[in-house]
């Protein structure tokens, strides 16, 4: 006999761990499927650990886009949490919650209660935000402060990120103390889920409580290999756990929050998705949903790199040796450390164009130079990499099951840069970065830029070098979109409730209408409060 509880979960991640908190906290019983194992390994504990654990299969998901003529034929390694706290457990850590037009925008598509002023409350309930020393308390109309997720600004100072906000300021960016607060716009330094020097994950924040204060039953291992249903209504999820084939009921509803990959990916092996692919593999289509999968959107751009000057400090000097040593033992006292920040130090929120109502681009600012720009290889000097990417991109893309098989990976592309709209904002974002590179403070901390180099002006050369060198910044979304009935691509309802079917919801980044301006991590975490209130708010009127 199945184990029965009121709600399964698919997925232990960054929504899944609030809303097993909520719903525990609420009295019910919950069960948590997650396909990794538990978040206890220390690189994940640890802040800087986030370059060791990014690529190692035992807890992410490996996955790879499909190649693209877009970006040179390439396909782009795409790793995903596969954890207890999923990405919020291997993330860079940056709490950004997007600007209020972001979520303005979704509502006015339909999707009535996903506002900003909707939202701000449960951003605010999810918050514990702590001022650096020295600086104001935290604006209570947009800050939490009795929140279970701290939020701090990691102090490691360093003269390249003074820098880099002091040039920004003098290209005419105004400073900006705090993006999640009454504007958005501007540079400053970013804030992260960081507690007494070790990452804040949803996991150490919600889930692991919620199993042991709430009794939430959180089963690692465990991978959904499809939802059960009685008639219409999904009934529980079947699923394998130490080379066993089991399965759970869920007496009210099956809540899947397993990503924007592997959440179309479970529907579709569910029978819900488009007919013609579905039957194409051999699966009884249960509800043709022409949308589950479909509306898939990440952030993507280059990272420019350049060396400093002899004796300026960064990241990179700081990772062998004695100095390691130095750095290990000052986080262990609690001090200013390497190891306890996150790797993105310090960002611009800009606008392409002057007459534009809103920000359309990000610079994100690491004191630390990483080997052709790629994330987790650093160079042996010091140096600094500078992210670009459009906060909005129109370009979309797919996620679609290669096979019946579960444990096979599913085909899935961002089609990054198809919308000619994100090549023009990505070229206006490099000018601009190197136009606050070329001012003073930063100018004179730099040594060389070195990828890609000032031979490389013109905009088809910058062009071919975004095509050549471009990048995720593992922000995927949208490909359970959210919306009313009327849209035909739509997947789910602003109840999160899955169309044609019953007792089925979906609370990941997978619902997004349309990409934020931000980190997906704290929309992440809305999502996840959202569903909560959601799914009691429809138990209670039962």
């Amino acid at each position: 006999m199945a184990d029965v509880f009121d709600y399964v979960i698919v997925g232990g991640g960054t929504a899944a761990g609030i809303i097993a908190w909520r719903l525990g906290e609420a009295g019910h019983s919950v069960c948590v499927l997650e396909a990794g194992p538990s978040d206890n390994h220390p690189y994940l504990r640890i802040p800087a650990g986030f370059n060791k654990t990014l690529f190692d299969p035992n807890l992410t998901w490996q996955f790879r886009t499909d190649p693209d003529p877009g970006i040179a034929g390439r396909s782009i390694p795409m790793a995903q949490g596969r954890v207890l706290g999923g990405s919020s457990s291997i993330n860079g850590m940056i709490y950004n919650r997007g600007q209020p037009s972001d979520y303005d925008s979704w509502a006015q598509a339909g999707n009535t209660g996903w506002s900003h002023d909707d939202l701000l409350p449960l951003f605010r309930r999810t918050e514990r935000r702590i001022a650096p020393a020295g600086s104001p308390n935290p604006d209570p109309s947009f800050r939490g402060e009795d929140g279970r997720l701290s939020v701090v600004n990691a102090n490691w100072p360093n003269a390249l990120e003074d820098a880099f906000i002091a040039s920004s300021q003098a290209c005419g960016i105004p400073r900006n103390p705090d993006y999640n607060g009454a504007s958005f716009e501007g540079t400053g330094n970013y804030q992260s889920a960081i507690h007494r020097g070790w990452r804040a994950s949803t996991s150490t924040a919600f889930l692991k409580p919620a199993a042991k204060r709430h009794g939430v039953d959180v089963r690692t291992m465990a991978q959904a290999l499809r939802i059960s249903f009685e008639g219409k209504r999904a009934s529980g999820v079947v699923y394998r756990r130490h080379g066993c084939e089991l399965s759970v009921r869920a007496r009210r509803e099956v809540i899947v929050a397993a990503g924007a990959v592997n959440s179309p990916k479970l529907l579709q092996l569910s029978g819900i998705g488009p007919g013609a692919l579905l039957s194409g593999h051999g699966i009884a289509v249960r509800h043709d949903l022409p949308g589950v999968g479909e509306n898939l959107r990440d952030h993507f751009g280059p990272r420019i790199v350049a060396r400093a000057r002899e004796g300026v400090d960064s990241f990179n000097l700081h990772v062998k040796g004695l100095p390691l040593v130095r750095q290990v033992i000052r986080w262990a006292l609690g001090l200013s450390s390497v190891l306890a920040t996150s790797p993105g130090r310090a960002y611009a929120f800009c606008r392409s164009d002057p007459a534009l109502d809103t920000t359309d681009f990000t610079i994100m600012y690491a004191p630390a130079s990483f080997k052709a720009g790629l994330v987790g290889v650093l160079d042996d000097f010091p140096g600094m990499s500078i992210g670009v990417w459009p906060q909005r991109p129109r370009s979309a893309g797919y996620v679609r099951i290669a096979s019946a098989d579960p444990d096979t990976a599913p085909h899935f592309n961002p089609r990054y840069l198809t919308d000619d709209a994100d090549v023009r904002v990505l070229l206006a974002g490099i000018r601009i970065t190197r136009r606050i590179m070329a001012t003073e403070p930063l100018a004179g901390l730099i040594d060389s830029e070195l990828f890609p180099g000032l031979d490389c002006q013109s905009d088809e050369d910058l062009i071919a070098f975004v095509r050549q060198f471009g990048t995720t910044s593992y922000h995927l979304v949208g490909s359970c979109k959210m919306g009313p009935a009327t849209d035909t691509m739509v997947v789910v309802d602003p109840r999160l409730r899955v169309h044609g079917v019953e007792g089925l919801r979906v609370a990941d980044t997978s619902i997004m209408p349309m990409i934020v301006s931000a980190n997906t991590a704290a929309p992440a975490m809305v999502i996840g409060e959202k569903c909560a209130d959601l799914v009691l708010e429809d138990g209670a009127s039962r």
